[in-house]
């Protein structure tokens, strides 16, 4: 049996990390990356029945395909543990793929890891873990964490302690159950940390780059191979406000909200995409960002508190590394909400996530709503 090594003194790094308080059987999805790899290498030198768990979820390269695939069976076969691939590509191609492919072509600019964390990753990891391996927890590389809060009886979703690599916006979607199910190890730790944590316990992963971009992207080379593939080409106009056509388009999908980059229009002074018209097909640019007071929000989940009765003040995010900004969060019925921002604010983009926080903790997040 592989042992791992002891750290050879107590590190700040070691000191982070947070114990749990009795031993389990744990399952941990691995992708084949340092951070998984490092969560596993920790719950496993605590102690702990850990079992690694691949998912595979398309053909081709990336984190979690091809060669991600073989990186976390290395990993496994270094800590000495078993390794488990269940096959989803079915289940990511149905929530993921149509689903990314349905929103392009209406004119909204989908998020898919949110929803790949909680249909396609975490879900079918905890019911796997528990039909299968007769285990009652799983395990992520994630930074983020979670704090059980006895007065309101719920599970909180809080940022981790690394700013820059805090992933709690991804994760806004997960249920109670799954927050009750899921332990991040890094959490607590920077990044710095993990590597130095993966050096002392000598993975083979310890100086694998990092994926820079979404699965989807970097098995097809960018967003726009990507949907290519799948979409046909629909030539339309590039207009401005007054309906003067600029240029010309060979798909809305090619486009998003607050893009200047790559629109073929030759002016003084740069366009920026405002609005996206499936109906009329019509991409719609102004020399200045589209700006909004207010937005609602659809599909969301209450986290780290119930869903409030009244209208409530949070700083909110409307892209991963969007900067909060302070605003009322008003509850709609049917599991909506309006928001309405202190300040007017840039670049609302259907289909992305809004996600808001009181300090570090996550309260809820849903996805944006094309404007009426």
């Amino acid at each position: 049996m592989n042992v791992l090594p002891e750290f050879s003194s107590p590190t700040p790094a070691a000191n982070k990390i947070k114990k749990l308080n009795y031993m389990k059987k744990i399952v941990v999805g691995l992708s084949g990356g340092v951070d998984s790899s490092t969560a596993a290498a920790i719950l496993h030198h605590q102690g702990h029945e850990v079992i690694g768990l691949t998912l595979w979820l398309m053909k081709g390269k990336g984190q979690c395909c091809s060669e991600g695939i073989i990186d976390a069976a290395n990993t496994c076969e270094q800590l000495d543990i078993p390794h488990h691939i269940l096959d989803i590509r079915q289940t990511f191609q149905t929530n993921i793929v149509d689903h990314l492919l349905k929103g392009y072509s209406a004119g909204i600019t989908p998020l898919p890891c949110s929803q790949c964390n909680k249909t396609v990753k975490f879900g079918p990891m905890l019911q796997y873990a528990r039909e299968k391996l007769q285990s009652h927890h799983i395990a992520t590389g994630h930074y983020a964490q979670i704090n059980y809060d006895e007065e309101t009886g719920r599970h909180q979703l809080l940022r981790a302690i690394d700013r820059n690599k805090d992933q709690s916006y991804f994760l806004y979607d997960l249920s109670q159950d799954l927050l009750a199910a899921t332990i991040f190890p890094l959490g607590q730790l920077q990044k710095t940390d993990t590597r130095r944590i993966a050096s002392q316990y000598k993975l083979k992963t310890a100086h694998k780059p990092e994926s820079q971009d979404l699965c989807l992207v970097e098995s097809n080379g960018s967003m726009q191979a990507f949907l290519d593939k799948y979409l046909p080409l629909n030539p339309g106009d590039i207009v401005d406000t007054t309906g003067k056509i600029l240029g010309q388009h060979n798909g809305i999908h090619h486009y998003t909200i607050g893009q200047r980059k790559g629109l073929g229009i030759a002016a003084p002074e740069p366009f920026y995409v405002i609005e996206l018209d499936p109906i009329n097909n019509k991409v719609i640019v102004d020399h200045s960002k589209a700006t909004q007071k207010e937005s609602t929000v659809n599909s969301v989940n209450w986290v780290s508190i119930p869903q409030p009765s009244i209208p409530i003040k949070a700083e909110v995010q409307t892209r991963y590394r969007s900067t909060p900004t302070s605003a009322t969060i008003i509850p709609l019925e049917n599991t909506r909400v309006k928001i309405v921002f202190d300040q007017p604010q840039q670049n609302i983009t259907p289909g992305q996530a809004a996600v808001w926080y009181q300090d570090e903790k996550l309260l809820g997040g849903g996805i944006i709503e094309p404007k009426p």
